[in-house]
């Protein structure tokens, strides 16, 4: 099983930018299906962003299109979730997640394995 460790978080201003990154150890990087979902206060947790294994297809959630981009550095470990235009509606705990091999990532039932989660606080 892939452990998996989110940093990157903290306190920006509305319209700034952010870059978390997610730090996989164990099992083959590659195998994975990575992605990233976050959880606002007394909300559910939501998909944001999912890239593929060979990283060649993305997906977003419409309200991060155009200004989140998901990448990842397979010679890292890492995969990568660039946040532009932060808006105070963004403030939520960021999770890394993976999906082992095959399928889609792009809800809480497709995820094999979570991070613990990086706190993101976009202030207006």
């Amino acid at each position: 099983q892939v452990q998996l460790v989110e940093s990157g978080g903290g306190l920006v201003q509305a319209g700034g930018s952010l870059r978390l990154s997610c730090a996989a150890s164990g099992r083959a990087f590659s195998g994975y299906i990575m992605g990233w979902f976050r959880q606002a206060p007394g909300e559910e947790r939501e998909f944001v962003a999912s890239i593929s294994r060979s990283g060649a297809s993305t997906y977003y959630a419409d309200s991060v299109k155009g200004r989140f981009t998901i990448s990842r550095d397979d010679a890292k470990n890492t995969v990568y979730l660039q946040m532009n235009s932060l808006s105070p509606e963004d403030t939520a705990v960021y999770y890394c997640a993976a999906r082992y091999l095959y399928g889609d990532l792009r809800s809480l039932e497709d995820v094999n394995r979570w991070g613990q989660g990086t706190q993101v606080t976009v202030s207006s």
